[in-house]
């Protein structure tokens, strides 16, 4: 009987996570209650306080059931010791992190929440820079490697690793912001892969 409580209790959670993408989605962080979640999930208000404090709390929860699974699969490219080139490890990675982008409906839609439809006033002022935390440990993450790669020889010698990291960093930025604002489908998404070989390309050494 226990089992099966906690069983359904972190299945509710789990509703109340999906719900809460969905309504964040079509009404916008802001706009979006806590009681219009608990409609979506079919359970009461309580029940969403039972298992998150406030909005702020079920946003992370929300980011967090996307982003550790993603984080996790990026990295085991970006950080694998397989790539005898380090500059392969960050194209394979960047071009792993778009294709999942595109292929799952569910991470698209979490990026969109985070990048055009949540204000980052009021309750959420104080949110923003744990929002923006992973793309600084994405920068740390490349920074290391292109540092790898210059101790190797494979980096162009007259590239920093700190400022081809920051070029990658907001190349990556750009195209995600870019590719959020493009319908899904469009030419731009066939032609990513291509646009991360080449900008990984001009920092290869002949």
């Amino acid at each position: 009987m226990v089992r099966k409580t906690k069983e359904e209790a972190e299945k509710t959670r789990k509703d109340i996570i999906e719900s809460a993408r969905t309504v964040f989605h079509r009404c916008g962080v802001g706009r979006s209650t806590l009681e219009k979640i608990a409609r979506e999930a079919g359970v009461t208000r309580g029940a969403v306080y039972w298992h998150f404090k406030d909005k702020a709390e079920l946003f992370f929860a929300m980011r967090a059931d996307v982003f550790a699974p993603m984080v996790e699969r990026t990295d085991s490219i970006l950080l694998s010791e397989t790539y005898a080139n380090p500059l392969d490890a960050i194209e394979a990675s960047v071009k792993e992190f778009f294709r999942v982008l595109d292929d799952c409906s569910v991470v698209r839609e979490v990026f969109e929440i985070m990048i055009s439809r949540c204000e980052y006033v009021d309750e959420f002022a104080s949110v923003q820079d744990e929002v923006g935390r992973p793309a600084y440990e994405f920068l740390e993450k490349i920074e290391g490697v292109y540092r790898k790669a210059l101790e190797k020889g494979m980096l162009r010698q007259d590239l920093d690793p700190a400022m081809a990291a920051r070029d990658t960093w907001a190349f990556t930025s750009g195209l995600l912001h870019l590719m959020l604002g493009c319908q899904k489908g469009s030419d731009l998404d066939r032609q990513i892969p291509a646009m991360i070989s080449m900008h990984i390309a001009l920092r290869r050494r002949n």
